[in-house]
């Protein structure tokens, strides 16, 4: 996944939807509740994650990042049609930037899900915003969010009886640390482009430095018709139907409110890990997940009421 940065607190985590959008809203949307929008982006993104994994055994997660970030640049290069014949040095260093953090943040989490759990791997992915808005805090009391969030962290080691894996571990954090970065260098972007152009630019950067190692580890089988239309379905399950409703909810949708849904995300990720891989998750795991989404929460909460 992918989000008005006014400043990087963890309901910005949706960022790079917030771009200029059509004026016109049909009857029927305006009858939906812009929280089943919310929920259904958040379903279409951790759907996405999982038919991902059905490429893992033939082109390995570095092939599928290269088809999810390949494909969605070509999508959103197609929509936004950015202007490159007047871009400034600011801007084209801003792209690269932010592509870079695509890149990383994407390739990590897909090898993190190689080997943990999808919910599990969502909730370390989740300690990159919290602690954006961590650090931004002048506030006592998010000293014990963070700790919350720590302990969170430190029951999903594969310290004693508990079985997630290290390395897949280590990568689902490195996720979030990249988006975190993602977060901050998306404010940034959004201002020094109109509209979407600076996404397009930015997953176009990201597609071209994720192709040389998506190509390497998945060889011929990247290129096979029927692996191309699974990695054009990921793409779109990941990133352009959220970017649609995930835009669509926040019209409607307090971004307090908005927060609060994206930090139960890895509940919805571990719910449908279980439906779909048939991921079990130990009581252990659950009690990590817990802490760490009621420390997202909190943390929301707190930043808005600040901002308020």
């Amino acid at each position: 996944m992918q989000k008005n940065l006014s400043s990087p607190e963890l309901p910005s985590v949706t960022e790079e939807i917030t771009h200029p959008q059509p004026q016109h809203t049909t009857t029927l949307m305006k009858k939906i509740p812009p929280q089943i929008f919310a929920l259904l982006a958040m379903v279409s993104v951790q759907t996405g994650a999982t038919v991902s994994k059905s490429l893992f055994q033939s082109i390995g997660p570095l092939g599928a990042t290269f088809l999810r970030l390949g494909f969605a640049a070509i999508l959103l290069l197609l929509f936004w049609r950015p202007d490159i014949r007047h871009l400034t040095r600011r801007q084209i260093g801003l792209s690269i930037i932010f592509g870079v953090a695509i890149t990383c943040m994407n390739a990590s989490f897909y090898m993190a899900i190689n080997r943990i759990p999808l919910g599990i791997a969502v909730t370390l992915e989740f300690v990159g915003p919290l602690g954006v808005a961590l650090l931004q805090s002048r506030r006592l009391k998010d000293l014990l969010w963070a700790a919350l969030a720590a302990t969170g962290i430190i029951l999903l080691a594969p310290i004693g009886t508990t079985n997630v894996d290290l390395i897949g571990a280590i990568f689902a954090l490195i996720a979030g640390i990249f988006w975190g970065v993602y977060i901050i260098s998306n404010v940034q972007v959004g201002r020094a482009f109109s509209g979407g152009q600076g996404l397009a630019l930015s997953m176009l950067v990201s597609a071209c430095l994720i192709a040389p190692f998506g190509i390497a580890t998945g060889g011929p089988m990247v290129f096979k018709p029927s692996i191309l239309l699974i990695g054009l379905a990921v793409s779109v399950l990941s990133t352009i139907i959220p970017f649609s409703l995930e835009m669509e909810a926040l019209r409607r949708l307090p971004s307090r409110v908005f927060g609060i849904f994206m930090s139960v995300e890895p509940a919805m990720a571990a719910m449908i890990g279980f439906l779909f891989l048939h991921e079990l998750i130990t009581a252990r795991d659950l009690v990590a997940m817990l802490l760490i989404i009621t420390a997202s929460i909190a943390t929301s909460l707190e930043t808005k009421t600040l901002h308020q």
